[in-house]
Formats: structure tokens, C-alpha cells, sequence
């Protein structure tokens, strides 16, 4: 039995489209990771970070901003809101430090230095208290989730 010409051009297109989709499935493979360089960058920072949180003292935050910096820097878009409310929240705080003058090591809150405004203190407090907020706790669960399920990878805070 002889087939016609419209079934072996609907079996040889058939095998074109086929042939595209291995195609294109198989140089999907070769192209980079769009987590690659953030993940690259969490194993760079972890032992930055954890270095911060070690000693577990109350400047561990401000410590680890230049790693959460350059994570917020590579953060794929799935996670760059969690990157963004922690990253700009721990900046808050240190600007409220620095326009008052104030070493964040040495600060105390009940006991704050000689000259420190009322306005100084109660921008300081603020700062630190969103970092003390449930929204910024789910940011840190975020981020820290999103390094273990993508990259394999701890971020220990």
C-alpha cells in the first residue's frame, strides 16, 4: 500500500517538531543558572555572616549588612522583596546611629550618652524596633529558605 504525500509530509513535520523540542530542551541545559550568581554569592558569604552572628551580640546585623549588601545585589526577583525590607531596614538603623553619633557597640539604650536628643532616641528606637517586627522575622526566614532550597546552601543568622 502506498502512502500518500500528505501523510509523509504530516509525519515528517511531525519529526521537525519533535527534533525542535530535544533541540531546544537540550540547549536549555547549556545556558547559566539564573540562581548561579546569587548562589555563588551565598557561599561567598557565609562565612562572612557567620563570623557576624558568632558572638551573637546586639551589633550582628550591622556586621553582616556588607554580606546582606551584596546578597540583596544577586538576589533573583523571587526573593529580592525579603532582601530589600531587610537590607534597607538594618540601613535605617545605622543612619539613626550615625546622625546621632552613636556607636552602635557601645549604645545603650536605658543608659544613652550625655547630648543624645530625645528625637535621637527615638529615631534609634524606631530603627530597631522594626528589625524586631514579624514582617522583618519571615524576611530573615525568607532569605534563609530560599538559600537552602535554591543553592544548597545554609544562611546561619
Amino acid at each position: 500500500m502506498r502512502r500518500s504525500g500528505s501523510a509523509r509530509r504530516r509525519r515528517s513535520s511531525a519529526a521537525a517538531v519533535v527534533a525542535a523540542l530535544l533541540l531546544a530542551g537540550f540547549s536549555g541545559c547549556g545556558e547559566d543558572d539564573p540562581f548561579a550568581d546569587y548562589c555563588a554569592e551565598v557561599e561567598e558569604q557565609q562565612k562572612p555572616l557567620s563570623e557576624a552572628f558568632a558572638g551573637g551580640g546586639p551589633t550582628a546585623l550591622i556586621e553582616a549588612l556588607p554580606s546582606f549588601q551584596a546578597l540583596q545585589e544577586k538576589s533573583p526577583g523571587d526573593i529580592s522583596d525579603e532582601w530589600g525590607l531587610l537590607v534597607g531596614r538594618i540601613e535605617t538603623l545605622v543612619e539613626a546611629l550615625d546622625a546621632a553619633g552613636v556607636d552602635a557597640a557601645t549604645y545603650d539604650r536605658d543608659a544613652p550618652p550625655e547630648g543624645l536628643s530625645d528625637d535621637e532616641k527615638t529615631a534609634i528606637d524606631a530603627a530597631a524596633g522594626e528589625l524586631a517586627t514579624p514582617a522583618t522575622a519571615a524576611a530573615l526566614e525568607g532569605v534563609q529558605q530560599q538559600a537552602r532550597d535554591v543553592c544548597k546552601a545554609p544562611l546561619s543568622f
